[in-house]
């Protein structure tokens, strides 16, 4: 029965990570556009994972993950051409937020089917253990 329960904690350790994910990912897409109140661009956030490895259980495949940390991207701001626009540098260059709409879009997708595996996996446990428990009976 323990088994069942480590395999619930795993499933719901993995739902979580993903949720958080993108809920993060909502965010960045959400200020695509965004600037702080000091005029600087909004920087994209990323989730840290950490897998939970424990020597007795990883040889059984067993390693359930959590979220370590949700910090600012380091990656450059995106420079558009645009003499007119008041943000705009002596070139001529606005900087905006470094989010990539399609690299996004794609993150979530992948949040979302690793979530939905996750969901597979604990539906799957939860059967067992109530037909289990129906042998038992």
């Amino acid at each position: 029965m323990n088994d069942l329960f480590r395999a619930f904690n795993i499933s719901a350790s993995g739902m979580y990570a993903q949720r958080v994910r993108m809920n993060v990912i909502a965010s960045n897409l959400a200020n695509y556009e965004s600037y702080r109140a000091n005029g600087e661009p909004f920087r994209k956030l990323e989730v840290v994972f950490q897998a939970l490895e424990d020597p007795k259980n990883l040889s059984k495949g067993e390693v359930p993950v959590r979220v370590v940390e949700i910090r600012q991207s380091n990656e450059p701001f995106r420079l558009v051409y645009d003499p007119t626009n008041p943000r705009a540098n002596q070139e001529g260059y606005v900087q905006k937020p470094n989010v990539e709409l399609v690299k996004e879009m794609v993150d979530m997708i992948t949040a979302v089917r690793s979530y939905e595996a996750n969901l597979n996996a604990f539906s799957a446990t939860k059967e067992i253990a109530q037909r289990t428990l129906e042998l038992w009976r």
